[in-house]
């Protein structure tokens, strides 16, 4: 990509609006669950692991980490239109409380897979979705996150996970090619 690397949102802003979801995630299973409730944190690698990271950091409850591989991307800027599940390996959930965490959402196609897989065959009791980047306007399929952290439009994002061709996820802010 010979484009110029521009900063969409810096570091400090970044880590802010990670906090504050943190917040607002913690005050809906306080108020539906109290914060007792074990919660299991499904990270998708590799883009989420970063935003994972630092959202875990703020949780209340007791949180329990899983991972899990998806991709509908290979190595474009757009996606493929199919989801390859590299790794779905997760323990029992049957009547637990999970959340969903993902660098970002754009057609929906992805999450839609995991949120689908995660409610039917695991049979979780509540499935919650949160990511750090929503770009709604991609949405392909009707599915929206419980959380998010930045609305962006329009643009190709890479930077705190989010890579181009497996670069770029170590940038500690958003940047987007101009």
């Amino acid at each position: 990509m010979e484009k110029e690397l521009k900063t969409l949102i810096k570091s400090e802003d970044l880590f802010n609006k990670i906090k504050n979801l943190a917040d607002e995630i913690n005050s809906y299973y306080e108020n539906k669950y109290g914060l007792n409730e074990e919660l299991t944190v499904v990270c998708v690698l590799k883009g989420a692991v970063m935003f994972f990271s630092e959202l875990s950091k703020y949780l209340k409850m007791p949180v329990r980490m899983e991972f899990v591989s998806l991709s509908s991307y290979g190595a474009g800027e757009k996606s493929s239109g199919k989801v390859s599940a590299l790794n779905l390996s997760l323990p029992p959930l049957e009547n637990k409380n999970v959340l969903v965490v993902e660098d970002i959402m754009d057609t929906g196609l992805t999450l839609k897979f995991l949120l689908d897989f995660i409610e039917t065959k695991c049979k979780a009791r509540d499935v919650k979705l949160a990511v750090m980047c929503d770009k709604k306007c991609a949405r392909k399929y009707d599915i929206s996150p419980d959380f998010y952290a930045i609305d962006v439009d329009d643009k190709f994002i890479v930077g705190f996970g989010l890579d181009y061709n497996e670069l770029y996820r170590n940038l500690p802010y958003i940047g987007y090619f101009e």
